[in-house]
């Protein structure tokens, strides 16, 4: 599934903020960091660090749920939300995640442009919010396979702000330990591959700045990140390609209709069919929210365990989908066959596991793949392009076929998944 676009309101303007700032005791800062009051209020024993101004304010959208994946690192993806409340542009120097003293990201210059967007404005890499303006940046943090996975993690932010107001907001601040996050304890969903076969193409998933991953869905006044795990599966031919002859005819797609396989034990708890395929090459207009997946299945994949999963399969061919709610499935099972229904410009299977049983408003969740070979990957996100001309996509040099178990994919992925 693609993005859907979002727009934001204005916020504080600098006027509101400082009018209920009192009158500083102290001279200004010597260092870039925005000024803290001193003193506690009469009465009030004292409780804590002082309080900072921070004219970004910063949160996370969803806490980081670790994940072990084919590049043998581990995967904290998340997000953080920023929001310019002054009246002026602010322009974010740098973004820095944090564990205690730590530093295991920072993001600066043209490569925090690179992760970082407007709301809004998805297509435009920018460290720049203009006033009332939100934005979100997109962290990735990669871990070693054996190093320790932090409990804790928080941020600092540094940016110039073009209507300084000293002593206050100096030119430049700092924001320490800003957006403070405890990191899941949960461990990702084990499931069983949802295909057949060989060469299969994680096309769009996590974790660099693909759709999937930069999709946030406002809905009910929050941002939900529903498919920052997502994969989109297209099969690769022998010979590279995806299709042969007219891209518009979904029969030129050697894999549509294949077997889509349930991931898991669990119960089914929403079905749609009976949406027309759509035309391949072409991205659908005008579809109200609940056909963006298209034909669709979703099924509880929770098992016996405190927290609830929810898999879904979409983009399902017309007519194809052998399930009803309340039908409990075996891990295996057929449900449906692959198709291009709903928000899809390509046959392929989107699969993604999530928070609650709506496709869209959820929070993403990591899963692992019990049992896979990684035939290799594909050369870069370029190498896409070939593929919708009818042309191979080069595969990076180097590329060893291996067997592989409970890892998550990576965008250009290519796997290959024993028959049943």
């Amino acid at each position: 599934m693609h993005r859907i676009g979002s727009r934001t309101a204005g916020f504080l303007g600098a006027a509101i903020l400082l009018a209920g700032c009192g009158t500083p005791t102290q001279g200004p800062p010597t260092s870039s960091s925005a000024a803290r009051p001193s003193a506690a209020s009469p009465g009030a024993p004292p409780s804590g660090p002082p309080a900072q101004v921070t004219p970004v304010l910063a949160s996370v959208i969803a806490a980081p749920v670790p994940v072990p994946t084919t590049d043998g690192k581990r995967h904290l993806a998340y997000e953080v939300q920023l929001t310019n409340v002054l009246d002026g542009d602010v322009t974010v120097k740098s973004l820095s995640v944090k564990a205690g003293d730590d530093d295991l990201l920072t993001l600066a210059g043209d490569q925090l442009a690179y992760w970082m967007r407007a709301l809004g404005a998805s297509q435009t890499p920018t460290t720049t919010l203009g006033p009332g303006r939100a934005g979100v940046v997109w962290l990735d943090v990669v871990l070693d396979e054996s190093a320790p996975v932090p409990t804790e993690l928080s941020h600092t932010i540094v940016a110039d702000l073009a209507k300084p107001l000293p002593p206050l907001l100096p030119p430049t601040v700092t924001e320490n330990a800003v957006a403070p996050v405890t990191v899941s304890t949960h461990e990702p969903a084990k499931i069983s591959p949802p295909l057949d076969g060989p060469r299969w193409l994680d096309g769009n998933s996590c974790c660099d700045m693909t759709a999937h991953r930069m999709a946030l869905n406002p809905l009910d006044g929050n941002l939900w990140a529903a498919e920052r795990f997502a994969v989109d599966y297209l099969q690769l031919s022998a010979d590279g390609t995806i299709f042969t002859g007219d891209r518009g005819a979904p029969q030129s797609y050697p894999y549509f209709g294949v077997d889509v396989h349930a991931v898991a034990d669990g119960p089914v708890v929403a079905v749609l069919d009976g949406l027309p395929e759509q035309v391949a090459g072409q991205s659908p207009t005008g579809l109200p929210l609940d056909q963006y997946a298209g034909n669709h299945v979703v099924q509880d994949i929770s098992g016996d365990g405190t927290e609830k999963r929810y898999a879904l399969y979409a983009h399902l061919q017309t007519g194809s989908v052998k399930v009803r709610p309340g039908d409990q499935l075996s891990t295996g099972q057929v449900l449906g066959h692959l198709g291009n229904t709903g928000n899809s410009d390509a046959p392929h299977l989107h699969f993604h596991v999530m928070s609650s049983p709506d496709p869209l408003r959820s929070n993403g969740l990591p899963f692992v793949i019990k049992d896979f070979t990684l035939d290799g990957r594909l050369a870069s996100m370029n190498a896409l392009y070939p593929l919708l001309a009818g042309q191979p996509a080069p595969m990076a040099p180097g590329s060893t076929p291996r067997q592989e178990k409970d890892l998550g994919p990576l965008v250009l992925d290519v796997m290959t998944y024993a028959a049943r």
